[in-house]
């Protein structure tokens, strides 16, 4: 499975984005996709997944109310709404993909999932 993050840029302070990740490939080893992000000098975090069946959604605390996960089938992508932009969401983001349908604790964390895509930069100027 490829993973081709696409959508982000430069915003001001509460302006918008939508990030998209599209699947190429196996597609159908995409049961379960999250994003990812990292900002320079921190950790990778986890922002968001969404989980096909059931379409279950999954968010960090400091994105809830903010950030919307989609998922399009037809597409083979998943989309994340990011609103309220603040300067502290600027990172590279990064989608990753699950064969499986991961259990909810496991949806957190980068090394469960099998694909893990290259970023795409969201800069949030203040």
């Amino acid at each position: 499975v490829q993973l081709q993050a696409s959508g982000g840029g430069l915003v001001q302070t509460g302006g918008s984005l939508r990030l998209s990740c599209a699947a190429s490939g196996r597609t159908f080893d995409t049961y379960t996709m999250g994003w990812f992000r990292q900002a320079p000098g921190k950790e990778r975090e986890f922002v968001a997944a969404f989980r096909r069946s059931g379409r279950n959604t999954y968010y960090a605390d400091f994105v809830k109310g903010r950030f919307i996960i989609s998922g399009d089938d037809a597409k083979n992508a998943v989309d994340l709404q990011m609103n309220s932009l603040k300067p502290e969401d600027t990172a590279v983001y990064q989608c990753a993909a699950s064969a499986k349908r991961l259990i909810t604790s496991a949806v957190y964390t980068t090394r469960n999932y099998d694909y893990l895509g290259q970023g795409t930069l969201v800069t949030v100027s203040s």
